[in-house]
């Protein structure tokens, strides 16, 4: 996690020694740009399904807020009536097959602890698939939908795509704008002109060229009993310890403190699995979790740990587009 961090750090503040890099980065630019070309071209195994497909991705390592803004769109498609699946690569799971379908009874090692949080909260049909066309077809075997949200899955062009959404996060931007491995981006900044929307996690407006959306934290959730309380169930200046293993935990923790806490933070690695040990801090403090993490820990959690419940607020021009985009694509099939 040290390790990470201080990558992170020099990618973000372009670190003079990564230049020693650069060469690597080329070669990596050249290979990633090929790809899309030959993706543009559509050269190679692509398929495509007979229902419309909008990629929810990243240009950038590292958490852009992807998994509430799924569950945001999810509820959006619903309100039309549309019968929406999603398919996820499952980072970390371990089914005993693929494609495998995620359900809201499983342990986040089997289902991966994405697809999890996205089915127990909303009820989806999720698969998850390296493979994202078999994901695809699995789902449209079992059952009839009308769209399929595919999360993160941007640089997977052997699925073909009817819209592509880039999420940003606001407050780090694309870092030094270098590829990989001198800088954060697994794509060059000039592909973002190719996709249909970017979003900017955490924009209070929409910038330039794109739409603003943000994190609401709705309620407190008490992880052994389910129980939902207000935010107010903390007064503020209360302390306790805030554990994230996201992609960006330090959004998480000044999340807490605008809610007027005072979070001990202990940040963990993306996707990490915890033992129980791992959630007994000192001083004896209430745990404040995300809810990606709640997923992980609920069966061996302490009795006062709890996870901040968060619902995407895109922006109002945003929603529009949204519904007019999912016009066009339906008018056309």
């Amino acid at each position: 996690m040290v390790c990470a961090d201080r990558l992170l750090d020099a990618w973000y503040r372009d670190h003079p020694a990564l230049v020693l890099l650069r060469p690597l980065e080329a070669l990596f630019r050249r290979v990633v740009r090929r790809r899309w070309e030959r993706f543009l071209r559509g050269e190679g195994d692509i398929y495509r399904a007979p229902v419309p497909i909008v990629v929810v991705g990243n240009i950038t390592v590292g958490g852009t807020g992807k998994t509430p803004l799924i569950l945001w769109l999810i509820e959006a498609c619903r309100r039309r009536g549309l019968r929406v699946g999603v398919v996820s690569r499952g980072y970390g799971a371990k089914p005993p097959y693929l494609p495998w379908r995620v359900a809201a009874e499983q342990s986040a090692e089997q289902a991966g602890d994405e697809p999890l949080l996205i089915v127990q909260r909303s009820g989806v049909p999720l698969a998850i698939d390296p493979d994202r066309p078999r994901a695809v077809r699995a789902l449209l075997e079992a059952q009839a939908l009308d769209l399929i949200l595919c999360d993160d899955g941007l640089q997977h062009y052997r699925l073909a795509r009817d819209l592509e959404l880039v999420l940003i996060d606001a407050s780090r931007g694309l870092g030094n704008r270098h590829c990989l491995p001198a800088g954060p981006l697994r794509e060059p900044v000039e592909r973002l002109a190719g996709v249909d929307a970017v979003l900017h996690n955490g924009a209070g407006e929409d910038p330039p060229g794109g739409y603003g959306f943000t994190l609401q934290p709705s309620a407190l959730v008490h992880l052994a009993s389910g129980e939902r309380r207000p935010l107010d169930h903390f007064p503020p200046g209360t302390a306790l310890h805030a554990l994230a293993g996201i992609g960006n935990p330090r959004r998480f923790f000044a999340t807490l403190e605008a809610l007027h806490w005072r979070p001990i933070p202990h940040a963990f690695a993306d996707h990490a699995r915890y033992r129980a040990e791992q959630l007994r801090f000192s001083p004896a403090l209430p745990v404040v979790m995300t809810e990606k993490d709640a997923v992980k820990c609920r069966a061996f959690a302490p009795a006062d740990c709890w996870y901040l419940a968060v619902d995407a607020v895109p922006s109002p021009a945003f929603a529009d587009w949204f519904d007019a985009a999912l016009d066009r694509l339906l008018a056309s099939r």
